[in-house]
């Protein structure tokens, strides 16, 4: 074995003697080696642990994943787009009642109705009878109408909307996401 520490000055023969037995030269390592069971066999301080450093970062860290959406499945949009679409309908109609419901109870209907059929009346008709017309009946059959209107244009639009996203993603990739995981 050759020394590589290049020249060391002579060693009186009682220094020698108190050194013991020359060691095997260990370059310094950064961590302790591992012991316990799984540990690699052979060498390395089994006494030695690793200790935490005192300006060590606490807070987690917050993993992150970039995805792609490449295609919007059409069936599934147009399921999702229904029933959306229905809860919309029924919103609209429960708005509509408690709205013509308020109206009445302020009286709107009475008096705006008095005016027009001031305005639109004669000697011998009453005029234009607003409150028949503005009836609750009425006012819910036509709610209804533009309700069921409003679910089949919404759905048969987002299903459409799929098929034209599924074409332009196959060109331009789609639209890219980034998702972080909370901790």
């Amino acid at each position: 074995m050759t020394d590589t520490r290049g020249p060391q000055p002579p060693q009186p023969p009682q220094a020698q003697a108190q050194a013991g037995p020359q060691q095997p030269y260990h370059p310094p390592q950064a961590y302790a080696a591992p012991s316990g069971p799984a540990a690699p066999r052979g060498g390395g301080d089994t006494g030695a642990q690793r200790k935490p450093r005192t300006g060590a970062r606490t807070a987690p860290r917050t993993r992150k994943a970039r995805l792609r959406v490449a295609k919007a499945d059409p069936w599934s949009v147009m399921k999702v787009s229904f029933l959306l679409s229905i809860a919309l309908g029924v919103c609209t109609i429960v708005a509509s009642v408690v709205l013509w419901m308020v109206m009445d109870a302020m009286g709107i209907f009475s008096s705006v109705g008095g005016t027009i059929s001031e305005a639109t009346g004669s000697n011998e008709s009453n005029g234009f009878d607003l409150q028949s017309f503005l009836s609750l009946p009425r006012v819910l059959i036509f709610t209804s109408v533009i309700s069921v209107i409003d679910v089949v244009l919404m759905t048969a639009l987002a299903t459409l909307g799929a098929f034209i996203y599924n074409l332009s993603a196959g060109f331009v990739g789609g639209v890219e996401l980034t998702l972080a995981e909370d901790e």
